[in-house]
């Protein structure tokens, strides 16, 4: 039996989509004193919250203003399980230009795990998936609740500007598997061999600012693919800068204890590791509320509503998949019953579910991820995981 191996990494795309910039604004508010910064280490970036003003519970805005440097974005909230139930959207100030881009819509499908360290209520906050900005230094805000509903609105927005830095992607130190871990896949299967894994090393990741040791569950049987929406136009060198930015926002800004993804594959196939605890163990994520438990999640840089897969991802997402499932006997192109340990608005606590091994975010929940384009690549992945 032979299986798919990582296409080698191509050299950084160029930018797939222009982003829309309009003209300056007038002067922008300074900085503001709401805005308070919370560095994770001089080296490997910052989050800064801004309080979004008012009381109203059907719209809010955040004035325009200059900022300090950040290049990534998000909006969180006080309560852990509220849930917006109307948009959010921002536009930024281009560093290098000084030019406002159009209006943004922030994705809002992001909820608070159902089990594991992240769910505590203790400092834990609610909020929209992060967009990659790039190099910016000023942002303007709005929040509009749903139609109709005076009371939608949660307390306690706060815009969230990340600024990571990284050290550049490489394959030193690169991830192996544990050889007596591997051992005992099921003979069933033949594993299928581990693609090269960049460690958290590679995108700088800050391990002080991960309070508990990672939770493992029993086993991995099924995958889900996510997208982690937003921008389509970042470079591939951008890809380690991205990875700590989600871990910055999922970390300080939205309180849990590490990043929710296990894996992160970039529109180049570089694969990344995500949570920590162990690439070739079933650690506990935070990636599909309701089915978090013996799954693991891998999430494509990019928005796959906008955009085609590249055939790097199809190639790593498919090698992640088929290494992950094999390590436990499975063959990815099977069918698994899932219990959901949390009613989700798709499925209620308790209910059994029969999904594929390598299913997309949105069997789980309910949700556009990960991206109409990616999700109709899931066949393709499940055939290539299985060669």
């Amino acid at each position: 039996m032979t299986h798919v191996r990582r296409i080698p990494m191509a050299a950084p795309a160029a930018a797939l989509t222009a982003a829309v910039l309009v003209g300056t604004l007038g002067p922008a508010a300074p900085a503001s004193s709401a805005e308070q910064a919370r560095p994770a280490a001089a080296e490997r970036g910052s989050v800064r919250s801004i309080v979004v003003p008012g009381t109203d519970r059907a719209a809010r805005e955040l004035s325009a203003r200059r900022t300090a440097p950040f290049s990534m974005v998000g909006l969180t909230w006080s309560d852990s399980h509220a849930q917006l139930g109307g948009t959010a959207q921002v536009r930024v100030r281009d560093r290098a230009t000084g030019a406002w881009t159009a209006w943004r819509e922030l994705e809002l499908d992001v909820r608070t795990p159902e089990t594991g360290p992240d769910s505590t209520d203790a400092g834990v906050r609610a909020g929209t998936q992060p967009l990659w900005t790039g190099p910016a230094d000023g942002v303007q805000a709005r929040v509009r609740g749903a139609s109709g509903n005076a009371s939608t609105l949660p307390r306690g927005l706060r815009v969230e500007l990340v600024d990571p830095t990284a050290a550049p992607a490489t394959t030193s130190g690169a991830r192996t598997a544990d050889p007596a871990k591997t051992a005992l896949a099921a003979a069933a299967v033949t594993p299928a061999p581990q693609p090269t894994i960049l460690p958290r090393s590679a995108w700088g990741a800050n391990e002080a600012l991960v309070k508990d040791p990672a939770t493992y569950t029993k086993e991995t049987k099924a995958v889900f693919v996510h997208h982690t929406a937003g921008t389509n136009t970042y470079t591939c060198a951008d890809s380690p800068s991205i990875v700590n930015g989600i871990f910055l926002y999922h970390v300080q800004s939205q309180g849990w204890n590490d990043i929710g993804y296990q894996f992160l594959v970039d529109k180049c196939g570089t694969i990344f590791e995500g949570r920590a605890g162990g690439v070739d163990k079933p650690v506990l994520g935070a990636q599909t509320y309701g089915f978090n438990t013996d799954t693991t999640g891998v999430a494509v840089l990019g928005n796959y509503n906008d955009v085609t897969s590249t055939p790097e991802v199809l190639a790593s997402v498919s090698a992640v998949a088929a290494w992950k499932l094999g390590l436990y006997g499975y063959d990815p192109s099977s069918t698994v019953v899932l219990t959901a340990a949390a009613s989700n608005g798709k499925f209620t606590a308790g209910q059994q579910v029969t999904m594929n091994r390598i299913s997309g975010h949105r069997d789980g929940y309910p949700t556009e991820c990960p991206g109409n384009n990616l999700y109709a690549d899931l066949p393709t992945i499940r055939t290539l995981a299985v060669q």
